[in-house]
């Protein structure tokens, strides 16, 4: 900051139409906070997979490249044409990056909701977060609990409000129990919690024997593993145990999603009294609300014709709750920062190491349990 103006460095990410993705670091000149506004300074940022889906696009994070140096580096990488098509709406526009975030108010607006958070750590989420300061609305800002740091703040937005939204979906559709795949996630971590503190049943569905160690010695009880010869088996195992006819993925392809739905009615099927070749009357539900894998959902429909299987988002689940209770769901999100909905990081970079190569490939990978958090204004 120079002359009362706030000048510093915004990521961004552009595709163009020629088919490359171009990310570099843009120097820029942030406005003054208008009366109901703050300008926060960004001190701790995560990499979710959501924000990986604009900041890279479709481009093939193998054929990156990279040129210059700290602030004037530039990542290029090609866009395969069989994804072009799906990136038509974003060609040619240089789009800032980045969810959610937290830092300290250093300038505010003049109105009474603004200068109560002059010097505060605040939790924002509105986009363009890969940045050294955001402007942004008083009353979009969440005042985080005195000592907590801008790690601790800076993803109580989308993972916390997601696992939350999953058991509020579950209560309201009439559902007793939960399934969740790539469950050693950080989100899928917070889930169990969220499900051992309300004493609601949860599936966890993992890909390997270390994810499946690591919930159990986080106290989960029923974890089942993908890749096990006997993984059918053990499903509808748990499934017959909990009762869970709801289920959230995060891999968005592949056979997984049928396989639950067929473990689902299995599990109803053993619970019938009389023979239906339409199979069971209990309505089994799977909402994908991630993109792991890219390749098309398979499945055969040999389950009935009570299922749905559809999109699940969270902000649209918000706005569909209403304020009073989204508010109420971010006010527990507050409550239990430290506990319930702590994350966890397994490396802190700079906005200049977002765009070293080796970091690139791996928050690339989106692999369970392993996150980045981008501190925007640590030296590069």
């Amino acid at each position: 900051m120079s002359d009362g103006k706030t000048t510093g460095l915004q990521l961004r990410s552009l595709i163009t139409s020629t088919g490359e993705l171009e990310i570099s670091l843009l120097s820029m000149e942030f406005p003054e906070p208008g009366p109901d506004e703050v300008l926060v300074r960004v001190e701790a940022s995560p990499i979710n997979p959501s924000d990986l889906g604009l900041l890279l696009g479709a481009a093939d994070p193998a054929t990156a490249t990279t040129s210059g140096s700290g602030d004037a580096a530039v990542v290029k990488a090609k866009v395969p044409q069989a994804s072009a098509k799906a990136m038509a709406g974003r060609l040619d526009e240089s789009m800032a990056v980045g969810n959610e975030g937290a830092g300290t108010v250093i300038k505010a607006g003049s109105s009474p909701e603004a200068q109560a958070l002059l010097g505060k750590m605040v939790a924002m989420i509105g986009g363009a977060m890969y940045a050294q300061y955001r402007v942004m609305k008083a009353a979009a800002c969440l005042p985080l609990p005195e000592g907590t740091t801008a790690a601790e703040g800076a993803s109580c937005f989308v993972n916390p409000l997601t696992s939350l939204g999953m058991v509020e979906t579950m209560r309201r559709e009439g559902h007793t129990a939960l399934v969740h795949t790539a469950a050693a996630s950080n989100l899928g971590q917070m889930l169990n919690r969220i499900c051992l503190k309300d004493g609601i049943d949860l599936v966890n569905i993992v890909r390997s024997e270390a994810q499946e160690k690591l919930l159990r010695d986080l106290g989960a009880k029923y974890v089942v593993n993908s890749t096990a010869p006997s993984f059918m088996d053990d499903l509808v195992a748990a499934l017959v145990a909990t009762g869970a006819t709801l289920a959230f993925d995060a891999t968005g392809g592949g056979r997984l999603q049928g396989q639950i739905i067929t473990a689902m009615e299995v599990m109803a099927v053993k619970a019938m009294k009389e023979y239906s070749r339409y199979g069971s009357t209990t309505h089994k539900q799977v909402y994908v609300y991630g993109r792991l894998e890219s390749k098309p959902i398979e499945f055969s429909p040999t389950f009935g014709m009570a299922w749905g299987m559809g999109g699940w988002l969270l902000f649209p689940f918000l706005q569909k709750i209403g304020q009073a209770d989204a508010a109420r769901l971010r006010a527990r999100v507050a409550a239990e920062l430290k506990t319930t909905f702590a994350s966890h990081y397994t490396k802190e970079i700079s906005l200049q190491e977002v765009l070293d190569l080796d970091n690139l490939r791996a928050y690339a990978k989106r692999a369970t349990g392993e996150k980045f958090l981008i501190t925007p204004n640590k030296a590069g």
